[in-house]
């Protein structure tokens, strides 16, 4: 199983392009600060906005990076299912250990259209793949019943869950039965998913704060939650901070303060206004990451 500590990387760009040198600067960052697994071009790699070179090239780079040390789950999203196999193929060549699915927006598939698209990546490739269910995003919600289906795949391992619904994780376990990977998708409830039935998160805030993070879902998973809910309170603001305006531009802000990238990202995303930048300032202060 997938679980743990896992970071929704950025894709760093300089210049308006794909800067690799930071990118392989925050693979290693990563890794030496515990992260148990590396998630690039999700949706805070900007994947809507990545060429299909720099896509597939991300990927390359941090499978590459990380050299076996962690593993790596490659974004291989698209509302295009024809597109997504194709990234989900140069994950597979690329040498990464699974693929996230994600899939519905714009489409607006029924729960039969969620299902064969995932099929139908499934079938063609031969990665372990996690399901992304981010309703906000996909504007549709893979429902229990339909997570259950795909969970029979042998290839389908996890959800990676960020329907804001903490109860969720434990209807699904009740259905599935077997194992699975239960991943929040969301910083702030990461502690709430894990108690009740979770066993991870693919967090946007260890882009920046790979200790903590690590420190919290190891807690977790030792099922020592004094010590999770202690170092949870001590992120909240972090965490709150980095979303007041369209992500991924507070993380690479606050990724920009201690020198891990360029604060550089694409339309339609724009920079953060001043008041936004000396939020998370202060909450990177607070917890002395600067």
């Amino acid at each position: 199983m997938f679980s743990g500590s896992y970071t929704a990387m950025v894709t760093p760009f300089k210049n308006g392009e794909l800067d690799e040198v930071a990118l392989r600067h925050n693979v290693n960052f990563q890794i030496e600060n515990g992260t148990h697994g590396l998630v690039p071009v999700g949706t805070t790699g900007e994947s809507p906005t990545v060429t299909e070179e720099e896509h597939k090239r991300v990927i390359q780079v941090v499978v590459e990076e990380s050299a076996g040390r962690v593993p790596v789950i490659a974004g291989a999203g698209s509302n295009n299912p024809v597109e997504a196999l194709a990234f989900a193929k140069a994950a597979e060549q690329s040498g990464a250990d699974g693929i996230l699915c994600v899939a519905g927006y714009y489409n607006r598939p029924s729960q039969e259209g969620l299902y064969q698209h995932f099929k139908y990546l499934h079938d063609a490739t031969e990665l372990p793949m996690i399901i992304y269910n981010i309703p906000p995003r996909a504007i549709v919600d893979i429902q229990p019943e339909t997570m259950l289906r795909l969970a029979e795949l042998p290839r389908v391992v996890g959800v990676k869950d960020a329907t804001g619904d903490l109860a969720r994780p434990s209807i699904e376990k009740h259905l599935i039965g077997n194992e699975f990977s239960y991943l929040s998708g969301e910083d702030l409830t990461a502690i709430a998913y894990n108690s009740v039935g979770g066993n991870g998160c693919i967090s946007v805030t260890s882009n920046v704060a790979p200790k903590l993070c690590f420190e919290l879902q190891q807690a977790c998973l030792q099922g020592d939650y004094v010590k999770a809910k202690a170092v949870h309170e001590k992120l909240v603001p972090l965490h709150q901070s980095l979303f007041v305006e369209p992500s991924p531009a507070g993380i690479k802000y606050a990724m920009s303060l201690i020198g891990l990238c360029q604060d550089d990202v694409r339309l339609p995303i724009v920079p953060l206004q001043t008041e936004s930048k000396e939020r998370i300032k202060a909450a990177m202060q607070a917890l002395n990451l600067l």
